[in-house]
């Protein structure tokens, strides 16, 4: 058990919501809250009135995630809508997250932090740009498992066919993304068939209802798990009476457990000390765990950082100034190869230089682009940079944490493009 104590509590499950414009993200995320019983009577007694105020027949339910008055008035989701319910089972942060191409940006922030994808199919259209754009984002980001939705089925009669010959489609993507984990579920939204209950319309559906499955499906733990790191996030000298000597170390676990008196390394100095305590809000602990935010202490006085990171010794990350990524594009203004731009990898900023630009995914084809190396707001590409100094990371299939990166420009202080590092 970590520090956090979560074995002691329901587990908590982070998932995105994904499909193409109009697919019912929102709707099924309202129908969802409400069939559940996890919406206020103030929060209701809104939506009917806003639905009135639109011109609505019925209560729509989409408005409850879409917050802001250009999503209420298009009927679309362009921010990503941050959502909280519980059920007995299981505590859920839900992301409802854009499906306009151009808000792709906005769904690679929201799915940055999830385990689980679910991505919506209206069953009239089938597999979309917008559905293997979303899939493929899943994949990219080491989601491994997603739920498809195939939403609307009222609108086709409830046919099993229609149905099935999605999930054929669905099954050769999935195939070729290789997600380990994949289920498939006729809904519909607007009248929260097989979402909460069971449809007596949809009888040949044997599997769980959505709320059943998100209740029970188990995410894998190896996330993060094997190598040990800490990035130091901040420094902490009291200088008080009671603490005068007292240096430590304070972040957050990016990876592995620590132990008390476990022999560690800094990176980049590669001086070696031991843990001397692990502490929290006045406690000490024997070990931390990846998600634990803690101080640590160390048996000798070796200078560290904001930046550096501690890790086991013998369990070193990988060191190097030329590094390879998938990158997705977020400004207006396209990449520039040969471009200077500040990186942030967890706590640790340096400069970087953008050597090229090796392919830009083909999302229509999922093939390697290697004609068209412009890329532009949304695009996602397979980069080359050399930085400044060398950075210490693990790829991104290995550590989520320590093997991604922000691209900001200096001039303007915005963030304009997320990397993931490549395997070596």
């Amino acid at each position: 058990m970590g520090i956090n104590g979560e074995s002691k509590y329901k587990s908590l499950l982070r998932f995105i919501t994904a499909g193409s414009v109009d697919d019912g993200k929102s709707t099924l995320i309202g129908r969802l809250l409400y069939d559940s019983k996890s919406i206020f009577e103030d929060q209701m007694d809104h939506i009917v009135q806003s639905s009135k105020r639109l011109g609505r027949q019925e209560v729509d339910l989409s408005l409850l995630t879409d917050g802001l008055r250009a999503e209420r008035e298009q009927g679309i989701t362009i921010d990503v809508a941050y959502r909280y319910f519980a059920t007995p089972e299981r505590k859920f942060i839900i992301a409802d997250t854009p499906g306009h191409i151009q808000y792709t940006r906005n769904m690679v922030t929201g799915a940055s932090t999830a385990n689980l994808a679910v991505i919506l199919i209206d069953a009239r259209k089938g597999v979309l740009e917008q559905t293997i754009r979303h899939t493929y984002i899943a994949s990219l980001l080491d989601i491994r498992h997603v739920i498809f939705c195939i939403n609307k089925m009222d609108m086709v009669n409830y046919d099993e066919a229609a149905f099935s010959n999605i999930k054929t489609d669905l099954l050769v993507l999935v195939r070729k993304l290789q997600i380990e984990d994949s289920h498939y579920i006729p809904i519909s939204a607007k009248f929260g068939y097989n979402v909460v209950e069971p449809s007596e319309n949809m009888r040949w559906y044997q599997g769980k209802t959505f709320l059943r499955l998100i209740e029970t499906i188990e995410i894998k733990k190896d996330k993060n798990s094997r190598e040990a790191r800490f990035p130091v996030q901040t420094v902490i000298r009291p200088l008080s009476e009671e603490y005068h000597d007292y240096r430590g170390y304070a972040g957050r676990v990016a990876g592995g457990t620590f132990l008390q008196g476990d022999e560690i390394t800094v990176m980049p100095s590669l001086l070696k000390s031991k843990i001397a305590s692990i502490d929290v809000m006045g406690k000490t602990f024997s070990e931390a765990t990846a998600g634990d935010s803690i101080t640590i202490t160390l048996e000798d006085p070796i200078d560290i950082s904001r930046g550096n990171m501690i890790v086991k010794s013998g369990n070193l990350p990988l060191t190097s100034q030329d590094i390879n990524l998938m990158a997705c594009w977020f400004n207006e203004r396209p990449l520039k190869v040969g471009r200077k731009y500040l990186i942030r990898n967890n706590s640790n900023e340096t400069t970087c230089v953008i050597k090229s630009v090796n392919y830009r995914m083909n999302i229509d084809t999922l093939e390697k682009d290697i004609a068209n190396l412009t890329i532009n707001m949304n695009d996602i590409a397979n980069i080359s940079i050399r930085t400044s100094k060398p950075l210490f990371f693990d790829s991104y299939s290995k550590n989520n944490i320590t093997g991604s990166l922000i691209f900001i420009e200096e001039g303007t202080n915005e963030t304009v493009a997320a990397g993931m590092i490549m395997e070596e």
